[in-house]
This record gives structure tokens, sequence and C-alpha cells, in this order.
């Protein structure tokens, strides 16, 4: 299969309730929020895990045959996490087999640490940190554990965690068709990379990540070499009668999306097609008019 030739761009919005979208380890793992405008933010590493467990997980790039994940934490026969030098010599430190054999690599690149040197491969898929489209608040949670903290004692231990009530979170995404030359990335690496991003958040069933459902994934792919529209997110905007605080649910707001039509229909002559799922749950709004049929909307040309 021939490698991307197309500039993509990717928008992807997901919701998390009562749950922690991404913790800062170095904040008492508090959900990532700006200081300044109270939005919740969650690192490209967080949806670039999520994707490599979903492909682990349920489409078979396990290490079984020649499908598998370069970055995933291995234990070795004596029980120690593997090193990355080790992880290179499962390959043979071939950097061919590695990018054969693994999506991650192909996908979001990475170093090679060889046994003698490493190799750089820029991944063609790049994400910007995601932001949530509305502020947020902080929930800290307490609570007591099943077992006593010491010894011959009475007393259960107590544990804290802290949540948001509610996050709609945005990314925008890339997909640079020159370095998908040098990684070998291929139009079928680009289709399970969106079925990962929507699947693997739903299927995200963690204690802490538990109640993320995807809600939104455009794919826009351009006609010109080097073209893109850009930060695409940023022409969407969140509507509700509530304070943004306040939002507890999907139905408590609508995604107006008139911007966002009105650059893809400035632009459209540059785009090749564009790709979209919708949760059916989500409100879309076009001209101050509630979209009747969003599994049918027309992004390339609503309103004609």
């Amino acid at each position: 299969m021939e490698t991307i030739k197309n500039r993509t761009e990717l928008v992807f919005l997901y919701d998390i309730k009562d749950a922690n979208p991404n913790g800062d380890p170095l904040d008492e793992n508090k959900p990532r929020v700006d200081e300044e405008t109270g939005i919740n933010i969650v690192t490209d590493v967080r949806l670039k895990r999520t994707v490599r467990d979903y492909l682990f997980e349920y489409e078979g790039y396990n290490g079984e045959g020649d499908k598998d994940i370069f970055v995933r934490e291995i234990i070795t026969d004596k029980g120690f996490v593997q090193q990355g030098k080790e992880r290179a010599k499962d390959f043979k430190d071939d950097p061919e087999s590695i990018l054969n054999t693994c999506i991650d690599i192909r996908l979001f690149g990475g170093v090679i640490p060889l046994t003698k040197g490493s190799i750089t491969y820029t991944g063609p898929v790049q994400f910007q940190m995601g932001r949530s489209l509305h502020p947020v608040e902080i929930r800290q949670i307490k609570g007591t554990g099943a077992f006593a903290g010491k010894a011959n004692s009475m007393q259960k231990t107590f544990r804290i965690e802290y949540i948001v009530p509610y996050s709609l979170v945005a990314f925008n995404g890339i997909v640079n068709e020159t370095a998908a030359q040098h990684t070998k990335m291929t139009s079928l690496d680009l289709e399970l990379l969106q079925n990962a991003m929507w699947q693997g958040t739903k299927n995200l069933i963690s204690r802490s990540k538990f109640g993320q459902t995807p809600r939104l994934l455009l794919v826009v792919s351009y006609k010109t070499p080097g073209f893109f529209i850009g930060e695409l997110k940023n022409y969407i905007e969140l509507v509700s009668d509530l304070r943004p605080e306040k939002i507890r649910d999907v139905t408590d707001y609508s995604l107006d999306v008139t911007n966002l039509v009105n650059i893809l229909i400035k632009y459209r002559n540059e785009v090749e097609k564009c790709d979209f799922l919708i949760d059916d749950r989500l409100q879309l709004l076009y001209n101050g008019q509630a979209v009747k049929d969003p599994q049918n909307f027309n992004f390339l040309g609503a309103g004609e």
C-alpha cells in the first residue's frame, strides 16, 4: 500500500464526566488546568497512549506476527521494565523492521535507541495539546481505603482524588505527507488511527477515565501539497444557557459550526474530501439554527 500523499487535518472532540482526563503527577495528579482561564488541558501524549492501547488490545498490534506497538511497557524475565535499547533488539536493531512492524512509529515517529547510537523519526501525525471548549471546575473527593495504613491499627487509610464534573476536550491534529514518506505511513494506517481515536476513547475503561465519550471527529484531506487551513477547532464555538463551569452533560449545550463551515467553504477548492463521525447526542448549530440531521451534515456546503 502506498504512503500518505495528502496533507490532512484532524479535529477530535470527546467529553469526560466525573473523572480525571489527564492528571499531573507533579501536582497531586490533579486534572491539568490553565490557571488563568480555567480551561482543562490534556496532553498529546495521553491521546497517543489511547491510540496505542486500542491498537494493541483490539487491532492485533500485540507482537504476534508482523504487527506490534514499539512504545509499550514490557516486563522482562527478571521482573524489570524493558529498556529502549533492549526493545530495539527485539527487532535486531533494524530500523526498517521497526517501521514495517510498528504502526505507532509510522504514525507518531520516535527516537529508536540502537546498540550503537540512535535514529530519530519525525512522526507524520502530530497533535496540539487538547483544550476544553469551556472553563471547568475541579472537585476534590475524599474516601477511605480497604486496609489499615500500618500494622496493628484499627484506622483505615484515607484517599484523596481530583475529578472534573464535566469537560469537553478538543484536539487539533495534522498528518504531514512529507514525514509520512520517511516512516512509511499508509492510508490504512490513517484509517486505523481514526478508528483508534474514536473507539479507543470509548473503550478506555479505567477508574480515572471511565465515562469518556467521543463526540466529533472531523478529517479534512487537502489537494495541494503543504496546504492546510490550521487550527480548525478554533472555528467551533460552544453555546449554552448555563455558566460554562456548570455544564454537566452534552445536552447542556450546542456546538456552533458556522465559522467552521464558512472557512471550509472558502477553501473548498483545496479540499480533496471531508469525512466525519458524530455522536448521536451532540447537537450542532449552523447560522443560528439547530441542524436537524447532524449525521448527514454537509461541512463543505451547508445551506446550499
